[in-house]
C-alpha cells in the first residue's frame, strides 16, 4: 500500500515515539544517579531528557507525525521524570519533603479528579491552564537549579529558597485552578489563555 502524498511515513510517525520512550528510560536513570549522589551525571541526563522532550514536539509538529500513542506517552514521560526527580531530591535531603509531596499530591488530585469524571461519565477536555504551565516552567527550573548546585559545588541558598517558593505557590494555585474549573460543574478546567497551547 503506497501511503498518499503528504502523509507520513511509518518512521516518521515512529520517531517522535522512540524518542519519547527514551525519555522515560531516562527516569529510573536519574533517580539512580540522584540516590548514589551523583548530581552532576543527573542534570545532564535531566537535560538530554529536556532537550528530547523539544525534539519529539518539534518532529510532531513539523513532520505531522502526531498519533495517539504520543498524545498518551509525551506527557506521561515528562510527570514520570520531574515527579521522580523531586522525590529523588527530597529523598536525599536537597530538596525539602513537603515540596516533593506538595508536588506528588497535585498531581494525584489532578489524576484522580479526573478518573473520578470519568467514571461518572462526565469525560474532560484537559486544557492546560497558563498557571499550570508556569508551575511546570518553575518545577523544571528548580529541579535543574539543585542539580546544577548541588552537583557541582556551589551555593546559592537565597536564589534555591526563592525557588522552592515560587514552585510551593505556583503548584497550590495550580491545583486550586483545576479543583475550580472541576467544581464549576463542566468537569473541565476553566479556558487557557490566549495562545496556550498543549
Amino acid at each position: 500500500m503506497v501511503p498518499r502524498p503528504g502523509a507520513p511515513g511509518p518512521l516518521t510517525l515512529l520517531l517522535p515515539n522512540l524518542i519519547t520512550i527514551a525519555r522515560l528510560c531516562a527516569v529510573p536513570a536519574t533517580v539512580w544517579l540522584i540516590l548514589q549522589h551523583r548530581l552532576d551525571l543527573a542534570l545532564l541526563v535531566f537535560v538530554a531528557a529536556g532537550l528530547s522532550d523539544a525534539l519529539d514536539g518539534w518532529l510532531a509538529r513539523t513532520r505531522n507525525a502526531r498519533s495517539a500513542l504520543g498524545a498518551l506517552l509525551d506527557p506521561l514521560a515528562d510527570k514520570a521524570l520531574l515527579v521522580s526527580v523531586y522525590v529523588a531530591l527530597a529523598a536525599t535531603g536537597v530538596l525539602p519533603d513537603w515540596l516533593a509531596i506538595l508536588v506528588v499530591f497535585r498531581d494525584l488530585l489532578i489524576v484522580g479528579g479526573v478518573l473520578v469524571l470519568w467514571v461518572s461519565g462526565q469525560p474532560p477536555a484537559i486544557r492546560p491552564l497558563l498557571v499550570s504551565k508556569l508551575n511546570t516552567l518553575l518545577q523544571i527550573a528548580l529541579a535543574a537549579l539543585a542539580l546544577l548546585l548541588m552537583g557541582f559545588g556551589l551555593s546559592a541558598p537565597m536564589l534555591l529558597d526563592a525557588m522552592i517558593g515560587a514552585v510551593a505557590l505556583s503548584t497550590l494555585a495550580s491545583g486550586a485552578a483545576y479543583v475550580a474549573g472541576a467544581l464549576r460543574g463542566s468537569g473541565s478546567p476553566p479556558p487557557p489563555a490566549p495562545g496556550c497551547t498543549r
